[in-house]
């Protein structure tokens, strides 16, 4: 008789829980024993660091999301109690934009807490080729345990419907001072001005900090507060255009889920944008209104939608993820294991 293998069971620690985290929890679950702990901030360390221990105790593998704070003692308490690290790289982690003040490897501590985290991992897995690249360049690690694993979309849910209607769309998060710069929100709102005919939505919380923004907005802009996903992709069904402003990214999902849905897009060339639009959409400079207004012109009297829509259901298909995920935590035990293909 053969012995039935053990489970593998999976601690991911996590700080917060995006729809991309989440995402990756339920990959998981499809094929391994998975528990969940919350970092809660450095206040809370010292019963993060008790509920650490004793977790790690039953678990084989650890797996975190961004290589921020509670992936370095994630990595750390691993190594102590010899188990096996995934880090999943995103952007913030491995980011050093000082004009816009953007990312965790700015500062010297960060830093040193970050190279530690990526160079102890036993694996690391970038979202994006640009993200390896800035590893390599910003936190000075050579990236031999890295290895490219791009975000995966389900098109059976993000799909086209209905006719596409003069709208421009963008997405984010919350409406923050940071994240309106980053993304160049402030650029999309003025950018409307020189397309009266058209449409130009922001999808994204309003805060304090928008405040001026939603003011002075043009009369053509129109602010929509966050949508769960299903009313979400109504506005990427209806708009024609999906605009990605931004000064950094590492593999942005939004843009990606609008391609899906015969968005034509209009990005910049920072970060993971090239990655995902290819030659599919139109590009910009970040920052420049007049010159992102002439492309978004272009964008909605192309035909591009379809080829984004094949891009993105071609290159990151859902299940690669999966099998990518599934593979390197067998190969990380050592165990003998059917891969998935």
């Amino acid at each position: 008789m053969h012995k039935e293998k053990k489970k593998i069971n999976i601690l991911v620690v996590y700080f917060h829980l995006p729809p991309y985290v989440k995402s990756d929890i339920e990959l998981l679950k499809k094929h391994f024993n998975v528990f969940l702990l919350k970092y809660e901030g450095i206040k809370s360390l010292p019963k993060f660091l008790l509920k650490l221990t004793k977790c790690l105790l039953k678990a084989d593998v650890v797996f975190t999301r961004f290589a921020s704070t509670h992936a370095f003692f994630a990595v750390l308490l691993s190594k102590i109690f010899r188990r096996k690290s995934v880090v999943v790289v995103a952007g913030f982690d491995v980011a050093n934009i000082p004009e816009i003040n953007y990312g965790f490897a700015r500062s010297s501590i960060t830093r040193f807490m970050l190279k530690f985290t990526l160079n102890n991992a036993d694996k690391v897995l970038p979202v994006a080729e640009s993200l390896k690249r800035d590893a390599i360049k910003n936190v000075g690690v050579k990236g031999s345990n890295f290895q490219v694993v791009h975000n995966g979309y389900d098109p059976k849910i993000w799909k086209p419907g209905g006719k596409k209607e003069n709208i421009v769309l963008t997405a984010c998060g919350d409406l923050t001072e940071s994240v309106i710069k980053r993304k160049g929100i402030n650029i999309f709102v003025e950018a409307a001005k020189y397309i009266p005919e058209a449409r130009f939505i922001v999808i994204g919380r309003r805060v304090e900090d928008s405040r001026e923004l939603v003011e002075k907005a043009p009369k053509n802009v129109e602010f929509i507060d966050f949508l769960p996903q299903d009313k979400l992709l109504k506005y990427y069904q209806r708009a024609k255009v999906y605009c990605q402003l931004s000064r950094y990214e590492g593999h942005p999902n939004a843009l990606s889920e609008a391609m899906l849905c015969e968005c034509v897009p209009v990005g910049t060339k920072y970060g993971g944008i090239p990655e995902v639009i290819g030659d599919t959409g139109f590009y910009v400079p970040y920052g420049d209104a007049k010159a992102i207004a002439e492309a978004i012109k272009k964008a909605l009297n192309s035909d591009k939608g379809k080829k984004a829509r094949k891009r993105i259901k071609t290159l990151f298909p859902l299940e690669r993820r999966e099998t990518a995920l599934f593979n390197i935590v067998h190969e990380l035990l050592g165990g003998e294991h059917e891969e998935l293909s």
